[in-house]
């Protein structure tokens, strides 16, 4: 793989800042005012303000105070237009450990992570920040879409055995030098980490790391049959926080899941496990005719499996139902104190029953504010395993 450093550009004969170092500094400012306004301190923001200043022009970039690192990735989260669950984003617990730069301490922090959120199933809303990019220095990456992730055997035939959307990540792991798992349609990936002066290295989580729930419904045991089961933290790691102009490539968070992320879409959805055929089968539905609603059936006895297996295994999982009034009564707030609240209306109704949520009724402006969650286009193709040039 190419790596493109982030070169430092020369200062104008002028000696004011460059086109980069100008526009960091607007962005700084931005959040810098942000956070004052909504978190006063003695002074107000212009002492801090000439402090950033000053740094992007000696260094071409600053340092967050742990203050503005906090505020900035809740805020975050805040603003994820694609997320139904920001009621709580004040609670999010934000582990900073932008000294890290190595993939194997990277690595083993992340592990730690998954530890952390899990809190023996009662389940954390937890960010871990790495070292941010900065001028000739880009930051850690770390290629995993989420930190746990199934994987995803190609067969010569062309099926796949275990998740095809990780197909890709599984491919590079075993080039990489993982052996693979027992071959089972549930193994957990390990974790492929490209640190700042080296090449994606693989790292398997330790086992104590990830917590698994059983998957069973509650009146068939058609479920535990099949061997289903899922990972109980939906730690995201392929997006970038960005705060006031500096990016943090590699700084992996989590909620809780909503059921039907897993048994809508994980396990439902035709280019992943594809399970619905399966479940109306053992229903003994009528899978020739469309008619016979067969699919939404099927569907629901799915969904009512994930939701009795958490709550069984006493892991943190919000319903539908629950989380679209949560989101509503999070408008509210924010709308009385005159803030927006961005949303993709197709992400933030749910993926089944959309119309019984109150979330449904309503339209949305699906911008995209920051501080926030960014995809890149190179974090997509890493978690396809794909080996490309830096941006």
């Amino acid at each position: 793989m190419i790596r493109k450093f982030l070169a430092r550009p020369r200062r104008p004969a002028s000696g004011g800042p460059t086109p980069a170092e100008a526009a960091l500094c607007r962005e700084a400012a931005e959040f810098v005012r942000l956070h004052h306004a909504e978190e006063p301190a003695p002074g107000g923001p212009e002492r801090r303000l000439a402090q950033v200043r000053d740094e992007i022009r000696a260094t071409g970039t600053y340092r967050h105070t742990i203050e503005e690192l906090t505020f900035g990735a809740r805020v975050a989260w805040r603003n994820s237009n694609r997320c139904i669950g920001r009621l709580y984003w004040r609670s999010l617990r934000v582990r900073d450990l932008r000294g890290l730069t190595d993939a194997e301490p990277i690595a083993e922090a992340c592990a730690e992570h998954l530890i952390q959120a899990t809190n023996g199933g009662r389940i954390r809303p937890l960010i871990t920040v790495f070292a941010p990019d900065a001028p000739g220095r880009p930051a850690p990456r770390i290629w995993n879409e989420q930190l746990i992730r199934y994987a995803g055997y190609r067969a010569r035939d062309g099926r796949v055995l275990g998740d095809p959307r990780n197909a890709g990540l599984t491919d590079l792991a075993l080039r990489l030098g993982w052996p693979g798992g027992p071959r089972t349609a549930f193994d957990v990936l390990p974790l492929v980490v490209e640190g700042v002066d080296d090449k994606p290295r693989v790292f398997e989580l330790p086992r104590h790391a990830v917590l698994e729930v059983p998957l069973d419904h509650p009146d068939d045991p058609w479920s535990r049959e099949w061997g289903l089961r899922w990972h109980a933290v939906p730690a995201i790691s392929g997006m970038c926080l960005e705060i006031g102009g500096i990016h943090y490539p590699a700084a992996p968070f989590n909620g809780w899941y909503m059921g039907t992320e897993i048994g809508a879409r994980n396990l439902a959805d035709t280019d992943r496990y594809d399970l619905l055929p399966r479940v109306a089968r053992r229903l003994g539905l009528d899978t020739a005719d469309d008619r016979s609603l067969w699919k939404d059936r099927a569907l629901v006895e799915l969904n009512r499996a994930v939701l009795h297996s958490f709550d069984r295994a006493g892991v943190t999982m919000a319903d539908h139902h629950t989380e679209s009034r949560r989101f509503v009564r999070h408008l509210e707030r924010e709308e009385h104190k005159g803030r927006p609240v961005p949303a993709d209306w197709s992400w933030i109704v749910p993926p089944m029953s959309g119309s019984t949520t109150e979330v449904f009724h309503r339209t949305y402006d699906a911008a995209e504010l920051r501080p926030g969650f960014a995809h890149h286009p190179e974090a997509a193709a890493r978690a396809r395993g794909e080996s490309i040039r830096r941006l």
